[in-house]
C-alpha cells in the first residue's frame, strides 16, 4: 500500500516562501465561478433602502462588485491579472437582509474563485457603506464559494460538494 502525496499549497515554493504560481504551461480553457455574501439588516434599514440619499445601495453595491472583479490582481498579492470574459453582481433584499451573489468568467489557465469573491466581498461592504449612517450592527456574514468550473481541479458546487 502507496502512501499518498499529500497536499500542498500551490502559493508557497521548496523553502516556504510565498511565491506567484507559474501559469504559463497550463492550457487556457473557459472557467467560471459563484460566490455569495451575506449583509444582515435590520428591519428599519431594509424599509430605508429605497430611500437612501446617497442612492440606490444595491445598485451602487452591484457596481462596486463589478470593478472589484476586475481590481482582485491589485488587491490580492498572488491572484493573477486576468481578462475577465463576464462578471455579474446581484443584490436582492431577503429576510434579515441582503443576499449578494457574484459570478465571474474568464477563458485563461488559471481560475476566477478569487474575482467572483471579491466581487461579493465589495458589493457586501458596500452595501455597509451606504446604510451604515442608519445603523452601526449590521453584520457581513458568509463570504463562500458556491460553484466553480473548468480547469485541472474540475467542477465544484458547495451543495453538491466536488464534481
Amino acid at each position: 500500500m502507496s502512501k499518498t502525496a499529500q497536499p500542498r499549497l500551490s502559493h508557497f515554493d521548496q523553502s516556504g516562501h510565498a511565491e506567484m504560481v507559474d501559469i504559463s504551461a497550463k492550457q487556457s480553457s473557459r472557467r467560471t465561478a459563484r460566490a455569495s455574501a451575506f449583509v444582515e439588516l435590520s428591519a428599519e434599514v431594509l424599509d430605508a433602502l429605497p430611500a437612501n440619499p446617497k442612492g440606490n445601495p444595491l445598485e451602487v453595491a452591484r457596481f462596486a462588485g463589478i470593478q472589484a472583479a476586475k481590481r482582485t490582481a491589485d488587491l490580492i498579492p498572488m491572484c493573477h491579472p486576468l481578462a475577465l470574459t463576464h462578471v455579474d453582481v446581484r443584490a436582492e433584499i431577503v429576510a434579515g437582509g441582503v443576499r449578494i451573489t457574484a459570478t465571474a468568467a474568464t477563458v485563461g489557465p488559471t481560475g476566477v474563485e478569487m474575482e467572483a469573491l471579491t466581487a461579493a466581498a465589495v458589493a457586501a461592504l458596500t452595501v455597509y457603506d451606504m446604510t451604515k449612517a442608519l445603523d452601526k450592527s449590521i453584520v457581513i456574514r458568509t463570504i463562500q464559494l458556491e460553484a466553480k468550473s473548468g480547469g485541472k481541479s474540475g467542477d465544484y458546487s458547495r451543495l453538491i460538494g466536488s464534481a
